[in-house]
């Protein structure tokens, strides 16, 4: 199916394909959850319009578990706090699992500033072909 542009159009099928691919660990099995034969699944992956939908399915996903990853960093700080105020705790794996976090949050803010500035220079280099 086109669209009157003559790119393929994406389908509910297809919709259904690229949330079964973010969940199942094969593409045969991510094609068996939505009903199609893996050749179709890989006929798609190789169609433009599915690939952007798809990548940009799974920049959804990280980015919701960064934000989970950014709203843990205050239990982290609070079992931080715990083991700096209990002398009898033996604290390091709850310290490790803790500045685990940490860092895996700090990862996604960094991730988020540089995607911002690459946005920046991408609307900036956008102006200079218009202009």
């Amino acid at each position: 199916m086109l669209t009157s542009g003559g790119k393929p159009k994406i389908t509910r099928k297809m919709e259904a394909a690229i949330a079964a691919l973010l969940t199942a660990p094969t593409i045969a099995e991510a094609a068996a959850a939505v009903g199609v034969h893996e050749q179709t699944l890989w006929r798609w992956l190789q169609q433009e319009e599915f690939q952007g939908r798809y990548r940009e399915a799974k920049r959804q996903a990280v980015a919701q578990a960064v934000a989970r990853l950014q709203q843990a960093t205050t239990k982290a700080v609070d079992t931080l706090e715990e083991v700096m105020d209990d002398d009898l705790a033996t604290p390091s794996s709850r310290v490790t699992a803790a500045k685990t976090v940490l860092d895996a949050a700090f990862k996604g803010i960094e991730l988020d500033d540089l995607a911002a500035r690459v946005d920046e220079l991408e609307r900036l280099a956008g102006q200079e072909r218009d202009n």
